[in-house]
């Protein structure tokens, strides 16, 4: 399980936060897609947690140039 919690290049559909969820807790991106689109199907504030997180997550190139 990767430590890092980033939005990586590769594997990105739209912003890569849910392949960078993947990435961290070792899961498929797929799963965590459609996980999130079927919780989009109760009431919460799911779109806000994915906009908090896409501001949030630093891309994989940020996060290697800065040597973390």
């Amino acid at each position: 399980m990767s430590r890092k919690l980033v939005r990586p290049r590769q594997g990105r559909v739209f912003a890569g936060v849910c392949a960078g969820l993947a990435q961290r807790f070792g899961m498929s991106a797929g799963m965590v897609r459609l996980l999130f689109l079927l919780s989009l199907l109760l009431p919460g504030t799911q779109v806000i947690i994915y906009l908090i997180l896409w501001i949030l997550m630093p891309n994989e190139d940020r996060w290697l140039a800065t040597g973390r």
